[in-house]
């Protein structure tokens, strides 16, 4: 049987090595982040990211994927285009210093999800999704994994789809879906696997994990 080590999220992927920086210098630069991340990078929208208490490296790996285009994002368009490798260093720096907020997980999903996300799904190849992003939703922030406790299940969840579609347009160079997984192809071959019963589950129970 074949596993997989995933990399779950809400944003996912491989990370790019961490530079030196400086979170107060990040802050000052966040100021138009925050109309839709919030001014400590707790989003009350759920269709963006809680960026608060993310890891530096996975947090600008994703940053310079959106800047060169290997992350389409359309409403991150122009955002980083004149931005530093020091200025998003120092913004992921300001990110992660910060406290996440909570969630809530929707009642009538928490079984299934739970299941998924400590035990995967052996049926269909989908590995537990704590492999990776840990038992309580921390991550792993030296291998860049992220932290996943408290995002807004619709971001989880439509990141999961793109990432399902990202893995279903190979052949079209994947242009209407997420690819920034690395070679690996980890959160692209889980999410192809996952029903959108499944994918709705594990996004709720990771917004109520704490």
């Amino acid at each position: 049987m074949k596993y997989f080590v995933i990399g779950l999220s809400l944003m996912l992927g491989f990370a790019g090595p961490a530079l030196a920086a400086d979170a107060a210098a990040g802050k000052d630069k966040t100021l138009v982040c925050s109309a839709c991340h919030g001014a400590d990078g707790n989003s009350v929208v759920p269709s963006f990211p809680k960026l608060a208490g993310q890891n530096e490296r996975y947090l600008i790996k994703q940053m310079n994927d959106i800047k060169n285009d290997v992350r389409p994002v359309p409403t991150m368009a122009g955002q980083l285009t004149s931005m530093s490798d020091e200025d998003i260093a120092n913004i992921a720096a300001y990110y992660a210093s910060q406290s996440a907020s909570g969630g809530q997980a929707d009642p009538a999903r928490v079984a299934l999800g739970a299941k998924v996300y400590r035990g995967g799904v052996s049926a269909t190849g989908v590995a537990a999704c704590g492999a990776c992003h840990g038992a309580r939703g921390g991550g792993n922030a030296p291998a860049g994994f992220p932290a996943l406790a408290g995002q807004h299940a619709d971001y989880t969840a439509a990141q999961l789809r793109s990432f399902r579609t990202g893995a279903e347009n190979t052949l079209e160079e994947n242009a209407n879906g997420r690819t920034n997984d690395g070679d690996a192809r980890m959160m692209r071959d889980t999410a192809l696997r996952m029903t959108d019963n499944e994918i709705d589950a594990v996004a709720s129970f990771i917004a109520g994990l704490h």
